[in-house]
């Protein structure tokens, strides 16, 4: 939706609006905001608020956070009365430059090379959560909130009255989802949201787990996005889809005969250079727990119809031509890893290579000898570390930011009398 700032500051007067929220993520994919008064937003709006960036990384200096005035939203469930509206922001230094470990804004600038190059491009989340049931003094317990399976319905589907809250708040902000069910764990959920092009996609992730975790906690309830908070039961991911035109045509199709010559070098692309990624994909040590149990992949593979494979081509009539990337977990920042899956894409299309998917074709799924995905985020960061993809895709600040907290993780992981402790105390809560 396109705003001017008089219509802004006239909505926030007419509605009663008396804290604006200030949104960001950090590094590591975490959202951050600041609240500010409505007599503040004119300034916000032409020279950014300064706040302490130290939130980003240590020895980060001042920034300003700059409001996109296009992402205006109510927080439905915030009073009426007083009410609470948000803004994603553009981080700035301090002289109104961009600030280099922004990959909201790179992603962005990104998205508009692509644009000069002919190619237009949607993307989508389904991500996965689990409901837990509280204790007496309201603390989060392992306690599934129901025993339901894949798309059961009540009784044994106990979250579908959280689940239709949730969807019916982010409607309301715009944050467009598509579907929801309960998934093969207990208590596991999913909402999908619509394709939309790839800044508001990762913005929509982004704000996606505050709204679940809020609209949980209103229902005596706590969301997780662990991956494998329990042992003996499902994961929970975050499959990407994506869908590219070029010059207005798909460059993906439904079947082999359909899928372009760029179609097949873009996925090759993804194929060659993901285990170089997957850090930025799965940036937990219980992360890799989740690879090859269930539906999870394992593989660096592609097929149309298996589930478990790392790239799906879906096959469902009446939809666009898209690939889902089903990798991916919520401990990712989404404009990292939206930037990584298209830049690797993107190179795959320029190089003209498309061998590795021409190698693997049998019947429209792949066949042969694959490598695996990393194992663990030990060997999954020392791989990124040295990614001459990695490195010509994301600045040194950003590389070395998020390689520094991997490398806490890991040590911290390594010390940890009981493995599975840590994580708990480490990822349950916050993720």
């Amino acid at each position: 939706m396109s705003f001017s700032p008089k219509e802004i500051l006239n909505f926030v007067e007419e509605n009663d609006v008396k804290f604006i929220r200030l949104t960001f993520c950090d590094m590591t994919g975490n959202l951050k905001n600041l609240a500010i008064m409505p007599d503040e937003l004119p300034r916000a709006f032409e020279y950014g608020i300064p706040f302490d960036a130290s939130c980003i990384h240590e020895g980060c200096s001042d920034l300003l956070l700059v409001p996109d005035i296009s992402t205006l939203s109510v927080l439905p469930w915030r009073p009426k009365s007083g009410r609470v509206v948000r803004f994603f922001c553009s981080l700035k230094n301090v002289d109104g430059s961009d600030y280099v470990g922004d990959m909201r804004t790179e992603l962005t600038s990104f998205i508009n090379t692509l644009r000069l190059d002919g190619y237009s491009c949607e993307m989508g989340t389904k991500c996965e959560f689990y409901l837990f049931e509280l204790d007496e003094h309201g603390e989060p317990t392992k306690i599934p909130h129901d025993k339901g399976s894949y798309m059961d319905v009540a009784p044994l589907d106990k979250c579908e009255n959280a689940r239709r809250e949730i969807c019916l708040s982010l409607e309301e902000m715009g944050l467009s989802p598509k579907s929801s069910c309960h998934k093969h764990g207990p208590a596991q959920n999913e909402i999908e949201f619509r394709e939309n092009e790839p800044v508001t996609a990762a913005d929509n992730m982004a704000h996606y787990k505050t709204v679940v975790k809020s609209i949980a906690a209103q229902n005596g309830l706590f969301a997780s996005f662990m991956p494998k908070p329990l042992p003996d039961e499902h994961g929970s991911a975050m499959s990407i889809s994506l869908s590219i035109k070029k010059g207005g045509e798909n460059i993906f199709g439904s079947d082999l005969s359909q899928m372009s010559h760029e179609g097949k070098c873009f996925i090759t692309g993804v194929l060659r250079h993901i285990r170089e990624f997957t850090a930025f994909l799965n940036c937990s040590t219980n992360s890799y727990k989740r690879f090859g149990i269930g539906y999870a992949p394992k593989y660096v593979d592609w097929s149309f119809e298996n589930l478990s494979q790392l790239i799906r081509i879906p096959r469902a009539v009446g939809l666009t031509p898209r690939i889902e990337i089903r990798s991916a977990d919520a401990t990712c920042n989404p404009y990292i890893t939206f930037k990584l899956i298209l830049a690797a894409g993107i190179e795959g299309i320029k190089n003209g290579d498309c061998s590795l998917l021409d190698s693997t074709m049998k019947s429209g799924s792949a066949t042969g000898s694959f490598d695996e995905l990393p194992s663990t985020l030990e060997e999954a960061v020392n791989i990124a570390r040295s990614s001459e993809f990695v490195t010509r895709t994301l600045s040194s600040e950003i590389r070395t930011t998020i390689f520094s907290q991997l490398d806490k993780q890991i040590q911290e992981y390594n010390l940890a009398k009981s493995k599975d402790e840590f994580e708990d105390k480490a990822y349950f809560k916050f993720i």
